[in-house]
């Protein structure tokens, strides 16, 4: 590692934790610019771990994302097939609901429900981690993502997490 940290090489790296939120806003940009950051600087130490720490845990968050979707993809199979005939019963009793109305109704509230919660918790996360870790980068720390599979290998020890000197 490098002796000594310039602002600039603070700012890069805190910039390519930041430029994940690009996501929202145009799609793949989570890995495009922190890739594209990473690449043109990538000859200093510092901000070279920085990039794999962000590519590494985007590609984790997107893996967590589509384990999130695998698991409740049998449920919204089942409860598809239960849904068109919900969807008839409703038809056939417009203007009056029953409680057999409800509680079929029940299982799909729950199932979404219980899959935007995990996805929420995923975003609320993910926004901690990625905001957490460019406070650490523009303070010239290095930064270990929580739950993060390393894809990329890095050079950060999981205990080395005070400044670089």
């Amino acid at each position: 590692m490098e002796t000594t940290i310039s602002e600039n090489q603070k700012n890069v790296s805190a910039f390519i934790h930041l430029s994940t939120f690009l996501k929202y806003f145009f799609p793949f940009a989570n890995f495009i610019a922190p890739l594209l950051i990473w690449n043109f600087n990538k000859e200093k130490a510092f901000v070279d771990e920085h990039g794999k720490q962000a590519i590494n845990f985007q590609l984790s968050v997107l893996i967590y994302t589509i384990l999130i979707g695998l698991i409740c993809l049998p449920f919204f199979i089942i409860f598809a097939t239960d849904f068109i005939s919900l969807i008839e019963t409703i038809d056939h009793s417009a203007g009056h609901f029953s409680m057999s109305n409800i509680q079929n109704l029940s299982g799909y509230i729950l199932l979404f429900g219980l899959a935007i919660l995990l996805l929420v918790a995923l975003f609320v996360f993910e926004l901690y981690a990625v905001i957490n870790a460019s406070i650490h980068a523009s303070r010239g720390q290095l930064y270990n993502y929580p739950l993060c599979i390393k894809f990329i290998k890095t050079n950060l020890n999981p205990i080395q997490n005070e400044h670089i000197s």
